[in-house]
């Protein structure tokens, strides 16, 4: 719930008294005052989220005072009210920062869709600025092979429903990438999309995190602050590292999972919320569960729909479509044009073991490219990476390419590109089109490749 507090200033008690009974007949914390002192006062106190003000009050005008509200650090929506509107009047106020203006007199539905509309604008200012905090990076799952194109299936299934998803993976699979995934081809797609890290927070400051706390709740604690479920509300939230979560914390969460309701830390008011949740977790939850680390009923409430992302050693011939992924993004955003991969260089990244997985192959590829100047062809060595062994060489290079190619120079510049196009080719599934954009090239010139290597007529 992006508003909680309201506070009305009109020094008619009729007004004060209706949206009282209104408001609190829909669960918000209402409090009134009949002049401006008196708001002073409640403002100084409290901090509320809608301000309804008078434009004519005992003790001044609202417009003045309205202007000092809107320069407090955590200003509330402030939407004026009168009964002698005029055109210029309501410029004047949305001029001095009112949020909206409302004529009197008015009736009951207005209040409620004044309030919703406020509700919606304080959420999307709040989830704004917590992603404007996030990281961000590229966004896409980029693959071919088998274990990428059945969970791109499985994701294809999942993501229009409501299901809870517990997604698994070594660390550096792209979990997050994943629940992002899901969350862009869901029904929820406009709607809010937060993460929280459960693995970065102690045990105090996750609660927080998650439910949000009242003013005064703990040191620090200066105003009242939404949880990341609050911010979620009507979207998708995704629990990151799940695993990481204490006992006391999990029961907590289970009721969430459960009733779709909670309270904030200090607080005792029941907050609803309408959030689909994903998690993600590098453990095996089932023998978390056996140990006794990790709530039995919380993993099967998580585990609705569980994915497993595959680590880069079982995704044979995506190596070489993520490394030009990465190359391209980092190079475009570095500033290093015209940067490629050395056949050696190539090699050395097929070879390689990765155990960081996508992460690692990620990082790499970007330290590369930051070495390295515009136009400048990457080695092995500029990659960090050791020579590849000529045992570790993909089928189809014949053994004189094997035994030469781990002493540079040895082999023919065509015969070291022909092997390249061809193992190229070959991760792509035989797609010329996806294979021309690895190799960055034309489709004509690929074909002209191929019908000179003799594999295929023109």
């Amino acid at each position: 719930m992006a508003v909680d507090k309201i506070l009305v200033i009109d020094d008619e008690l009729f007004i004060r008294r209706t949206f009282e009974e209104v408001l609190r007949g829909k669960r918000y914390g209402v409090s009134s005052a009949a002049t401006l002192a008196e708001a002073e006062r409640l403002l100084k106190r409290d901090q509320f989220d809608v301000v309804f003000l008078d434009v004519r009050l005992p003790d001044g005008e609202g417009t003045p005072f309205l202007e000092r509200v809107s320069k407090v650090p955590h200003p509330p929506l402030v939407i004026m009210m009168s009964g002698f509107g005029t055109v210029e009047s309501a410029v004047e106020c949305m001029r001095a920062g009112a949020f909206d203006y409302l004529l009197k007199p008015f009736c009951i539905s207005q209040i409620d869709v004044l309030v919703k509309k406020a509700e919606s604008y304080k959420q999307i200012l709040q989830v704004n600025e917590y992603m404007a905090a996030e990281l961000t990076g590229t966004k896409d799952l980029v693959g071919e092979s088998e274990p990428m194109r059945r969970l791109r299936e499985m994701l294809r299934k999942v993501s229009p429903t409501e299901a809870t998803v517990l997604i698994q993976g070594e660390n550096g699979t792209g979990k997050e990438l994943v629940a992002h995934a899901i969350f862009h081809a869901s029904s929820r797609a406009h709607a809010p999309y937060v993460r929280v890290n459960c693995a970065a927070l102690s045990e105090t400051l996750m609660e927080s995190e998650f439910f949000g706390h009242e003013k005064g709740a703990f040191t620090g604690a200066t105003e009242r602050r939404e949880g990341r479920f609050e911010l979620a509300d009507g979207g998708t939230l995704l629990l990151d590292e799940i695993s990481e979560i204490s006992p006391r914390l999990q029961a907590k969460l289970l009721r969430v999972l459960q009733e779709r309701e909670f309270e904030r830390v200090g607080g005792t008011k029941t907050i609803q919320v309408d959030v689909r949740v994903l998690a993600t977790t590098n453990r095996d939850l089932r023998k978390s569960v056996e140990k006794g680390d990790f709530r039995e009923d919380l993993y099967y409430r998580l585990n609705v729909f569980p994915v497993s992302v595959p680590p880069l050693r079982e995704r044979d011939g995506d190596i070489a479509i993520l490394a030009t992924h990465f190359l391209g993004h980092f190079a475009k955003q570095h500033g290093r044009h015209g940067v490629s991969f050395s056949p050696d260089g190539v090699l050395a990244l097929e070879s390689h073991p990765w155990p960081g997985n996508v992460r690692e192959l990620q990082n790499t590829i970007e330290r590369a490219v930051i070495m390295s100047d515009p136009g400048m062809s990457i080695t092995a060595t500029v990659l960090g990476l050791a020579p590849a062994p000529a045992d570790s060489v993909p089928k189809g290079q014949t053994p004189s390419v094997i035994k030469a190619s781990s002493v540079p120079g040895l082999v023919p510049l065509a015969e070291i590109e022909k092997e390249h196009i061809l193992r190229v080719l070959e991760a792509c599934g035989d797609n010329r089109t996806r294979a021309a954009a690895v190799l960055e090239i034309s489709i004509r010139t690929l074909r002209n490749k191929l019908h000179e290597y003799r594999l295929e007529a023109c």
